[in-house]
């Protein structure tokens, strides 16, 4: 059994402090035991499980397959060795294996099946290769049996971890994978199903009443949808390389317009992706606009992912341009469902570079460490959009979120369209494409969390909220000079305030401070001078979220270094293309509506705009309830690097907690299963989101000539 790895790191450091505490600086000494206390707080929240074992690299190909020598040992090598290096792992709490017992793997697959699979280890060399003929895509060896036992026992050992609070997520790094297996048949490398045996499991032992299973592996995961597609309780989504069922594995089943079966329709949700080549743009448009919505609606106890990377960019598989680093986008979109009980399962990646560092990148953001910020985001292109828009009108009859959206696209432009021979071979914009090894991507920038996660301004009888720093006033006389000259008399009460929070924001752009959270006199003059502050840097970009009955500024720049959404239930006219006032028939107050805004407005527009700095600022009057607030605040952080200051009205000490805790990393409440929005805000919503389009490349849910006219 392997030691849990966090504590011991503690206690080393502990063990060497008189030390080191004696040759280093007294900076270094404050970053040293500010890394202390963070891996202190990460093991009292019990942390992010890692689930690995050495035994399930010992099977390989024994004779040639060309389709099946990709499927190699090193892919689990690589991907732990990169966990090693980076010192994630031992920040991870390490969670051993067991094997699945018949019990457990019957609960998805057929007593036939696994009896023949039993025989295995058994087999000569020549009786394998006669076993494995039966099945598509796949190889057997004398030890896999054992590995596929202890990687579904790794997944349930995984929700066991979180189901019962002892981390709070966590990632199986886990071979053979599971979800092309079938109820009996061995398929696509895959044995046993080691998500469909997870969601099944937590079903019946914990009385999980609904599970989400997110797979954004390249390939369709058809035996997890064959698995649930009757079933209600289960939301099956996936992406996939399709090209119009020409790839693997060909099937009908994978394309956007099947749905579910009988109680269970609707909660099959397919993205076939028609073309290669797609980029970090349209793997979150999806989400927005898609994924995220039916999710939130949905309301899972339980998030599951099939978490295969071969999806990234230089995998000879997929042939798509990810970035690794979408990845930590993806996970970080995903957290604040479920109260953040999320179990990632490893699936495909066969590109021993990207895989590895979209392992890191995925297990990074589960341990609560900020996004890096997302590169190279444009508008999806034309197939994604054609993708989503096909997928959105199948189930807009399912989902109240998605009742607005556009009619059907005809056959000639849907999915289903036949492939033209001219077309075999090229990427969209008319290129030859090139080969996935060709493909060249510079490593995912080095994610260093600030020495302080969380800092607080707040006055006098206010207490500070555990974990976080109280931050002190700041006498910088630079600092007392700008705002005397430009906002206050030198007597004014709200100098020492506003005098920290531009300190504050200083410590923030170096890094030394992660996001914050203030309590100001007067927030309209709080949020000018941080955005008038922030602005004087060259490279800052501020993103401003007012909500409620704020007093914005009446003058925009068009120079781009401030966005600013103003949600409240007055009408107000937009400015100019930085200035989007989004009004609500009751404010912040109907959950569905704000919600919906957030998703499929708010997030696109932050992330296209790619700022340094979210600035949140919240009036008394806004109405947002808490659970609302703490999913707004939480899925912010995937912007800027994390750097998100939030500032509130003196009087609202009782928003200071929650606040707090979703700052500090805690998963948002869930906020219960969410109605329809009201349908006068779903029509304002679409007017707005159909004009911004035009200027926010990344609000387009359907493609140019399939859109109807106030679609585009």
């Amino acid at each position: 059994m392997q030691k849990e790895r966090a504590p011991l790191a503690i206690s080393k450091l502990l063990l060497r402090a008189p030390l080191i505490l004696g040759t280093v600086s007294n900076l270094q000494k404050v970053a040293l035991l500010s890394y202390v206390l963070q891996l202190v707080r990460e093991v009292l929240k019990m942390g992010t499980a890692l689930i690995y074992d050495e035994e399930m690299t010992k099977y390989k190909l024994l004779w040639v397959d060309p389709a099946c020598k990709i499927e190699v040992p090193e892919r689990l090598i690589v991907s732990y060795e990169a966990l090693k290096n980076s010192g994630l792992a031992d920040r991870c709490v390490s969670v051993p294996v067991r094997e699945a017992t018949d019990e457990d793997i019957l609960l998805v697959h057929s007593e036939e099946y696994l009896e023949a699979v039993k025989k295995t280890p058994f087999m000569t060399l020549e009786d394998l290769q006669e076993f494995t003929l039966q099945y598509g895509d796949v190889y057997f060896h004398p030890n896999i049996y054992h590995c596929a036992k202890l990687a579904a026992g790794a997944s349930l050992q995984l929700v066991d971890s979180v189901m019962t609070g002892k981390v709070r997520n966590g990632m199986a790094l886990v071979r053979p994978p599971g979800h092309h297996s079938m109820r009996s048949a061995a398929n696509g490398f895959c044995v046993f199903n080691n998500v469909a045996i997870a969601a099944h499991y937590a079903k019946q032992k914990y009385g999980v009443k609904r599970v989400l299973i997110v797979d954004w592996d390249v390939h369709h995961g058809q035996g997890v949808q064959y698995s649930f597609e009757d079933d209600p309780s289960v939301l099956y989504f996936s992406w996939h390389r399709y090209e119009h069922q020409k790839f693997w594995p060909q099937l009908r089943e994978s394309d956007y317009d099947n749905v579910g079966k009988e109680k269970g329709k609707g909660f099959n949700i397919n993205v076939p992706w028609n073309k290669v080549g797609m980029k970090n743009s349209d793997y979150l448009s999806v989400f927005c606009h898609m994924l995220l919505p039916v999710a939130y609606e949905f309301n899972p106890d339980l998030v599951l992912v099939c978490a295969g990377f071969d999806s990234a960019i230089g995998d000879p598989e997929g042939e798509m341009c990810a970035s690794p680093d979408i990845f930590a986008h993806l996970t970080h979109l995903l957290m604040n469902l479920a109260g953040g009980k999320l179990c990632a399962v490893l699936e495909g990646g066969y590109n021993l570079t990207s895989l590895p560092q979209s392992v890191c990148q995925t297990v990074q953001t589960l341990l609560g460490d900020p996004a890096p910020r997302p590169a190279n985001l444009q508008g999806p292109c034309e197939s994604a959009l054609e993708s989503l828009h096909c997928s959105r009108s199948a189930h807009r009859k399912y989902w109240s979120c998605l009742k607005h959206t556009a009619e059907p696209p005809t056959s000639d432009v849907s999915t289903k369209r036949p492939k033209l021979a001219e077309e075999e071979g090229k990427v969209e914009n008319g290129e030859e494409k090139k080969s996935a090894e060709e493909d060249v991507w510079p490593e995912p920038p080095r994610r260093v969390p600030a020495p302080v996660r969380t800092a607080s301004v707040l006055p006098d009888g206010v207490s500070c909220p555990e974990g976080c720093e109280l931050f002190s006033s700041s006498d910088d006389p630079v600092i007392i000079s700008k705002l005397r000259e430009n906002f206050l008399n030198d007597d004014s009460d709200a100098l020492p305030a506003l005098s920290s929070l531009i300190a504050l924001v200083e410590k923030m752009e170096r890094n030394e401070i992660c996001n914050g959270l203030a309590l100001v006199h007067d927030v309209t003059m709080a949020m000018t001078c941080v955005v008038q502050h922030a602005e004087t840097a060259l490279s800052n970009r501020v993103f401003v979220v007012c909500l409620g009955d704020v007093v914005v500024p009446t003058h925009y720049k068009e120079d781009g270094k401030t966005l600013l959404v103003h949600f409240s239930n007055k009408e107000e006219k937009q400015k100019s293309k930085y200035h989007i006032p989004v009004c609500l028939k009751k404010g912040c107050r109907d959950v569905s509506g704000f919600m919906q805004a957030v998703l499929g407005l708010l997030l696109p527009l932050g992330y296209e705009f790619d700022p340094s700095l979210v600035l949140v600022v919240r009036a008394p009057d806004s109405g947002l309830c808490d659970g609302a607030w703490q999913q707004l605040t939480g899925l912010l952080q995937g912007l800027a690097q994390g750097h998100t200051l939030v500032l509130m009205q003196e009087g609202e000490s009782v928003c200071v907690g929650p606040t707090a805790s979703s700052l500090l990393g805690e998963a948002a409440p869930s906020m219960g299963k969410l109605p329809a929005p009201l349908p006068e805000d779903v029509e304002a919503l679409e007017r707005l989101r159909t004009r911004l389009q035009v200027d926010w490349k990344l609000l387009q849910t359907t493609a140019p000539e399939t859109g109807r006219g106030d679609e585009h």
